[in-house]
């Protein structure tokens, strides 16, 4: 069961995550987290880096759809300038908003990876789902009153790994 918090892949932020690799492994799309994934919880729009890596998964014809626990003001006013769908309240880690997007963007689960700052949600979800996941460091080490809940919970997950020899990336 605790594999299942475990993600296929840890990098640092998204900006490691490089289009011509997705394709090498069969990769057509993108199911990312918003706050702290993409940009800080705290700040409202996408940064030039952030919309530029938009722009490159485009170019490599990479559909890339954002799923958030946030509301809907939230997720709308960042995923709209960018062109790009999105998921309010998804209610991560339940596993609804995960294969209903991927039905959405007519792709199957192996040529989808899910991306996110959060093994409780993004991680977990994205695993149980079914889906390839790739964990990346959070953007702010601050984060909202639930997501520090999650933080805690998570350190003992991964410090718990980290003891039996499945992990061997530092925070």
């Amino acid at each position: 069961m605790l594999k299942k918090f475990l993600p296929n892949e840890h990098v640092k932020s998204i900006f490691e995550i490089h289009p011509s690799a997705l394709k090498e492994k069969g990769i057509k799309g993108i199911i990312t987290d918003l706050d702290n994934t993409l940009v800080a919880w705290d700040v409202k729009d996408a940064t030039s880096e952030v919309i530029q890596w938009f722009q490159l998964m485009k170019e490599y014809d990479i559909k890339v759809t954002i799923i958030s626990n946030n509301n809907s003001e939230r997720v709308r006013v960042f995923s709209e300038p960018l062109d790009t769908p999105f998921v309010f309240s998804a209610r991560k880690p339940l596993t609804k908003a995960f294969k209903t997007t991927a039905k959405k963007m007519g792709l199957k689960k192996e040529e989808i990876v899910v991306i996110g700052d959060q093994i409780l949600t993004d991680i977990f979800g994205g695993n149980i789902a079914g889906f390839y996941t790739i964990l990346v460091v959070p953007i702010i080490q601050t984060d909202g009153r639930l997501t520090r809940i999650n933080r805690k919970i998570e350190r003992r997950i991964l410090a718990y790994m980290r003891k039996k020899g499945k992990i061997s990336w530092e925070e």
